[in-house]
């Protein structure tokens, strides 16, 4: 193989792996949903901003969590964007917002949220340490797994439920956000 080539491809992987691992050392105050997420800000105060969270705004807000989110924390929060709520089936996402339905809205809510600031760093190394898998409990009391999936993670629920980790370590100043593809079920 060409040795031109090949440092190509090992720069190009190099490239590819690097979201993941030090997207928050990289950009003091990453672009999510088309807004900058500051690290002085809390959860709730950064969401809020964000385009592509509108759905899960109006959730934490139904379900009574804005004020929780906005406390000191910290918390991990895996943060399902508005398409991934749009892959629910139809009707799902209005059903939950109700107010006889807060109960189930919130189990599934709190499930996407890990009690203290856990960064892509310690899911891989907890991995690294447990034969490839980290496992961490959620404040809904159950569990979520993370697997290496290619060059980033992906995000194991109760039901085998899986999402990717498509934007990772958006710091917080009372946690972090991982930006995720799916919702989770408990």
């Amino acid at each position: 193989m060409n040795p031109i080539f090949r440092a190509s491809l090992a720069l190009a992987a190099l490239t590819v792996s690097v979201p993941f691992a030090a997207q928050a050392k990289m950009t003091a105050n990453p672009m999510v949903g088309g807004a900058p997420m500051y690290a002085t800000k809390t959860i709730v105060e950064n969401a809020v901003n964000s385009k592509v969270h509108t759905t899960l705004v109006a959730a934490v807000k139904a379900a009574g969590l804005v004020e929780t989110l906005s406390g000191p924390g910290p918390f991990t929060v895996f943060a399902p964007t508005d398409a991934a709520f749009k892959k629910l089936p139809a009707g799902t996402v209005e059903t939950l917002v109700k107010p006889e339905n807060k109960a189930m809205l919130t189990s599934i809510l709190t499930y996407h949220v890990v009690p203290g600031r856990i960064t892509a760093a310690d899911i891989a190394a907890k991995a690294k340490a447990n034969k490839g898998t980290a496992t961490y409990t959620t404040v809904q009391g159950g569990t979520l797994s993370f697997k290496k999936a290619g060059m980033g993670w992906q995000v194991w629920d109760a039901k085998g439920g899986h999402a990717k980790i498509t934007i990772a370590n958006v710091m917080q100043s009372n946690g972090v956000i991982h930006v995720i593809d799916t919702v989770l079920m408990p």
